[in-house]
């Protein structure tokens, strides 16, 4: 079993940085990466930019674990490709992520990254596989609307998450 989340977190909270409210982000009120929408149905009520602004990490944490590192299988990824995976589901969702990944992998993209997914992955050189599915992400950044607006911060990003996921192989 693969235990990187506190490492792949900790990578994905300094991207994200804290509170920001773009008029030009679709996500609009976001803190430590999680939109307000994100953090209210976690609740399952309201809440107010005041309780979005005073968001802790172990606040956000266990959202994080369920909703983005489990649903991508981050435990039984390859280490290194469970931080690239991850990231990419925080930034653009985990069925998206899913998909970009099974597409790398030439398996069924469903969405579901499950004992056939995990297993083409494992079979993989991992630096290559890292490396082709950071290109299919930002080849879909570059084609959002956003780009325009959020383009060079989505490419360092993907640069840096390239970097760090394989530096942690």
């Amino acid at each position: 079993m693969n235990i990187n989340f506190g490492k792949s977190l900790e990578l994905v909270l300094k991207s994200e940085g804290g509170y920001s409210n773009h008029p030009s982000d679709p996500g609009g009120m976001t803190n430590l990466g999680c939109t307000k929408s994100t953090w209210e149905a976690w609740l399952g009520h309201p809440v107010s930019e005041n309780d979005m602004r005073l968001l802790k990490i172990n606040d956000v944490a266990p959202l994080y674990k369920q909703k983005y590192w489990d649903r991508v299988s981050g435990d039984d990824l390859p280490t290194g490709l469970d931080y690239a995976v991850f990231d990419a589901a925080i930034n653009s969702g985990p069925g998206r992520a899913s998909k970009w990944l099974q597409e790398t992998l030439n398996v069924k993209a469903d969405g579901v990254i499950g004992p056939i997914t995990i297993q083409a992955a494992k079979a993989c050189d991992v630096m290559r596989l890292i490396a082709q599915f950071n290109d299919t992400r930002l080849r879909f950044l570059e084609e959002l609307p956003t780009w325009q607006h959020f383009g060079r911060g989505w490419s360092n990003r993907v640069s840096s998450v390239q970097s760090d996921s394989t530096k942690m192989v």
